[in-house]
């Protein structure tokens, strides 16, 4: 069974056992598509209302790119686990063992790729919800908060999944040009993600 098809109730109770799967990476893809949902349903209480009209086509587009992201992040809770396998196989091989070094490296680079992968997901995530917020029903404007903060909570999450294993890469020129990206990233929208936070906190309490 994939882990997505599993309960709530189940998917936690196995996030919280020494099972090596599921782990950051997969919990950061939930919780993103749980972001990236909030923002749909902004969009959901926008359209058809007249209030909104003007607005309407754009926010339908900003729908359908949210509703792919949303199964695109669910996807990459079970890629997670299925790029950690090498790994944790890996992990397993004597140290003497002369073929551990190549098995190890390899492995790292294929653990790195799922979280990245969530990073740029996440980041193509808070740029949809920005709109949301800014286009969507005032009435739903908290949602759109909440989503952001999820999304960008996710992104410095699965950020925590590629650290871990470029830190151990041979091949530094890798691992930097990984490194280098994912800390462009976290420095472009954790930014945004507060921006869209703090603009709702502003319209709910100015």
């Amino acid at each position: 069974m994939k882990l997505i098809d599993r309960t709530v109730t189940a998917f936690t109770e196995q996030l919280a056992s020494p099972a090596p799967v599921p782990g950051g990476g997969g919990a950061s893809a939930l919780a993103a598509a749980i972001g990236i949902s909030l923002g749909d349903m902004v969009g959901e209480l926008t359209v058809g209302k007249k209030r909104y009209a003007d607005v309407e086509e754009d926010v339908r587009s900003l729908m359908e790119r949210a509703q792919a992201l949303r199964l695109r992040f669910l996807e990459l809770v079970d890629a997670d686990a299925e790029a950690f396998a090498p790994l944790a196989k890996a992990y397993g091989i004597p140290k003497d063992d002369p073929g551990r070094a190549q098995v190890m490296e390899n492995a790292l680079k294929v653990a790195c790729s799922v979280p990245m992968d969530i990073m740029r997901a996440c980041g193509e995530a808070i740029d949809i919800i920005e709109e949301f917020a800014a286009k969507g029903s005032r009435l739903a404007v908290s949602d759109a908060g909440c989503g952001a903060i999820l999304c960008k909570a996710a992104m410095q999450a699965a950020s925590l999944n590629v650290y871990i294993n470029t830190k151990s890469m041979k091949d530094r020129t890798s691992a930097q040009a990984l490194e280098d990206e994912a800390d462009a990233l976290l420095a472009k929208y954790t930014s945004l993600g507060d921006s869209v936070y703090n603009s709702v906190v502003n319209k709910l309490r100015g």
